[in-house]
C-alpha cells in the first residue's frame, strides 16, 4: 500500500494536469474565436471591396449571350463606349425548355 504522501503526490500531479489542460483548451477557444474574428473581418471587408466601386443588377442574356450595363449604372461608375470591364456571372433563375420568352 502506498503512504499518504505518494497519494497525496498523485492528487497534485492529477490536479496539476487538469489545470493544464484546461489553460490549453481556454488558450485553443482564445485562438477559434480570434480566427472566426479575423474571417468575419476579412469577409466584411472582401464584401465591401466588390461593393464600393462596383454595381450590381439584374439583366437578361440576349440572342449572342449580349447583357446590357443599365444607364444608371455607366453613369455612377463612369463607364464609357469601349471601356473594358470585369464581369461575374452567377445565373439566378434559367429558362424554361420550351417557353416563349424572346
Amino acid at each position: 500500500m502506498g503512504s499518504n504522501h505518494d497519494i497525496d503526490d498523485t492528487m497534485s500531479s492529477y490536479k496539476k494536469a487538469v489545470e493544464k489542460g484546461s489553460e490549453a483548451q481556454n488558450e485553443f477557444l482564445k485562438q477559434f474565436s480570434n480566427m472566426q474574428q479575423d474571417a468575419m473581418h476579412n469577409f466584411f471587408t472582401m464584401l465591401q471591396g466588390l461593393t464600393f466601386y462596383n454595381a450590381m443588377f439584374k439583366t437578361t442574356v440576349q440572342s449572342g449571350g449580349r447583357i446590357s450595363i443599365p444607364e444608371a449604372e455607366r453613369q455612377a461608375l463612369k463607364i464609357d463606349d469601349g471601356d473594358l470591364v470585369q464581369v461575374i456571372i452567377i445565373p439566378i433563375e434559367r429558362r424554361k425548355k420550351g417557353s416563349d420568352k424572346s
